[in-house]
């Protein structure tokens, strides 16, 4: 049987840790891997995490099975993170996943299931994983304009333009803030244009939020994903704690289904219960036990928030240094971006070739079409960055 597989593709960025990895160079910097990283190239376990998870190991008394939801009391603590009171709670099914990716394939499922014809519009570009789960599903992706090459930030009157394509029973994956892998985002107005061509078109929108809290704010962050939820019929909302609680090897993630009315919350939530138990029976609980614990928790909530608020406010610091100190080499404002683009990533929309320029002559590992990870600098790493990127040619 098994001499009938077929090699797959090695994951990119896997094989870019590995080269990262194999190069003996000291002064190589890796700038690909998608994890927050300190200025020590630590990715740290956060306080309220340590303390929580202190305080379940002291009282939990069962590692028995949760519902194939999973905890409900972590799904209230997360959508009222998320959305606040922007959609009634009875309106909304939940169910816990195994991280974000998990959200974005039973979210996947959800539409074949629904509509085995929906096709799947998605930013060019957007995350691989979205276009990799998609094929792997035989759902089409249908990508739209989204990132302009040019300027660096997004293409509106182009995505708009193909929005508008759309049929009723599509979707359309929306990123919810920090889009991953350019940094660049909508803004406020922007936002309810694009609701206007939702509602116009009948698609339904999908909103993936992984990195809530990593780029304006935690309510600044969700302001996007409340406007649409409040403003659409239905909607899909795939979330992740990977990032700001740092719990990424603990796989806790969301997936939320938004009905148009109250009425079709428990079909929803009949079938969420249903691509579970196909998919993996009941998801993780020891992550999601913990988000809800400091959730729930006045004070340990304020220090995570206190906590996450240093990590976004030491990306932000990297992304002025990193835009400033490349001003003051080339001369011009052309770098500018970075210091607008939010959330770990950015694009420099450097060609492929310019990046392997970077890897080999100056030890600086990124993706190939040129996303860097701002988490991956530090204060001494980003001059010599900048200067990699002027004699690059960049």
């Amino acid at each position: 049987m098994f001499e009938t597989l077929k090699a797959q593709p090695a994951d990119k960025i896997l094989a870019l840790m590995q080269m990262f990895r194999d190069d003996p160079r000291t002064d190589k910097i890796d700038l690909g891997v998608g994890v927050y990283r300190n200025a020590d190239g630590i990715t740290p376990v956060m306080r309220a995490v340590k303390a929580a998870e202190h305080r379940l190991w002291e009282t939990q008394d069962t590692k028995a099975y949760t519902g194939l939801l999973g905890d409900p009391a972590y799904a209230d603590a997360m959508i009222g993170l998320i959305l606040g009171d922007a959609v009634p709670r009875a309106a909304i099914a939940a169910a816990a996943t195994p991280g974000g990716t998990g959200a974005c394939r039973q979210a996947f499922e959800m539409i074949r299931m629904a509509n085995p014809s929906a096709r799947v519009f998605v930013s060019d570009p957007t995350w691989p994983n979205h276009i990799s789960i998609l094929n792997y599903l035989g759902i089409e992706a249908v990508p739209y304009r989204y990132f302009d090459s040019e300027t660096r930030g997004v293409d509106f009157d182009g995505m708009i333009s193909d929005l508008k394509k759309a049929a009723p029973g599509d979707v359309v994956l929306l990123h919810g803030c920090c889009h991953n892998p350019t940094g660049a985002n909508l803004n406020p107005v922007q936002w309810q244009e694009v609701i206007a061509v939702l509602n116009a078109t009948g698609a339904v929108p999908m909103i993936d939020i992984a990195y809530q809290g990593f780029g304006d704010g935690l309510e600044a962050d969700a302001a996007g994903t409340r406007t649409v939820a409040a403003g659409v019929p239905e909607c899909l909302i795939a979330a992740s704690c990977s990032k700001n609680f740092g719990v990424y090897r603990e796989r806790t993630g969301l997936l939320m289904a938004i009905a148009a009315d109250t009425g079709r919350q428990g079909l929803n939530q009949g079938t969420l219960a249903f691509l579970n138990r196909q998919n993996y029976s009941f998801p993780p609980d020891h992550g999601a036990r913990v988000v809800t614990t400091i959730l729930n928790d006045a004070d340990l909530r304020a220090d995570w928030a206190a906590e996450l608020e240093d990590v976004r406010l030491s990306m932000l610091g990297l992304r002025r240094q990193l835009a400033d100190e490349l001003q003051r080499l080339a001369g011009s404002d052309r770098f500018a971006f970075i210091g607008d683009h939010r959330g770990m990533f950015s694009r420099l929309g450097a060609s492929p070739a310019l990046v392997e320029k970077l890897r080999q002559d100056h030890g600086i590992y990124m993706v190939g079409d040129s996303r860097l990870n701002i988490a991956g600098l530090n204060a001494k790493t980003v001059p010599i960055l900048a200067d990699a990127i002027i004699r690059a040619g960049v």
